[in-house]
């Protein structure tokens, strides 16, 4: 499928989703998500991929926010519509794909593109990178899952002043309060995500669809995620991957997943 707004570019079975709007600094108006949820669902269900990264083109802005334009003249009902089919038609797919997603965060993520990169499973800043949720400046909220996703990942009281002050965060700082994983030279964020990336794809496929769902159950509203480990743990003793796992364990051998 031809897109207008985003790349796709396949190497080996990662699968780069690359937000091309470099002269708007890479921001998210609703066609680039629609386009997101398209080729993010593809690649969900295509069984040549086995992990996808998220970049932005160019070496100034993963994402620097939504399109604040298209927000213009917009009531409540409107805003509702806008954070409701945001959260549900990409960012909560991203959290919940059956596949690794690691954001390789490339200069600026502000507002929507530090939310798309906390979706995403891991995150690898350039040192250059810096990050924020402005929304307040505008009389706004984080309203792509920013509240929720930032208080997971550095925690309550950071979270609030990161978001009441509206102020940006270094790489290095990221790195301290756990918001990204790593930090690298511009020259080496693609390299290092895709050596991460191949790692985990060397891994059980269905065995880490069945770690995502575990993990994320360990915030979701109604789930116990102890409840969700136990039957993930369970339902990986019927799979073909568990099979070959143990079996190259005990032959001294590498396994050869094939997610079954």
């Amino acid at each position: 499928m031809s897109f207008q707004n985003i790349l796709i570019q396949d190497k080996d079975r990662i699968q780069y989703i690359i937000i091309n709007r470099e002269s708007k600094l890479n921001a998210l108006n609703q066609a680039t998500l629609a386009e997101l949820h398209t080729a993010l669902t593809q690649a969900f269900s295509n069984n040549n991929v086995g992990g996808i990264i998220i970049t932005g083109a160019g070496t100034k802005a993963f994402v620097a926010g939504a399109d604040i334009s298209e927000f213009a003249g917009k009531d409540v009902d409107s805003g509702r519509r806008i954070a409701y089919d945001g959260q549900s038609n990409v960012f909560d797919v991203i959290a919940g794909g059956n596949k690794p997603v690691i954001a390789a965060v490339n200069g600026f993520a502000l507002g929507g593109g530090l939310e798309l990169a906390m979706a995403c499973h891991i995150r690898i800043a350039s040192d250059n990178a810096k990050m924020g949720l402005p929304e307040v400046t505008l009389g706004l909220i984080p309203g792509y899952g920013g509240t929720q996703r930032l208080t997971q990942l550095v925690g309550r009281g950071k979270a609030l002043e990161m978001i009441m002050t509206a102020d940006m965060v270094t790489a290095a700082d990221a790195l301290a309060l756990g918001l990204v994983n790593h930090v690298v030279t511009q020259d080496e964020l693609l390299p290092k995500a895709e050596e991460l990336l191949n790692k985990i794809l060397t891994r059980a496929p269905l065995a880490l669809a069945a770690a995502i769902r575990a993990v994320n159950d360990a915030h979701a509203d109604g789930a116990n995620g102890f409840d969700t480990e136990i039957e993930e743990f369970a339902r990986c003793f019927g799979t073909k991957d568990f099979k070959e796992g143990v079996s190259a364990f005990l032959e001294k051998r590498k396994p050869e997943f094939k997610g079954k």
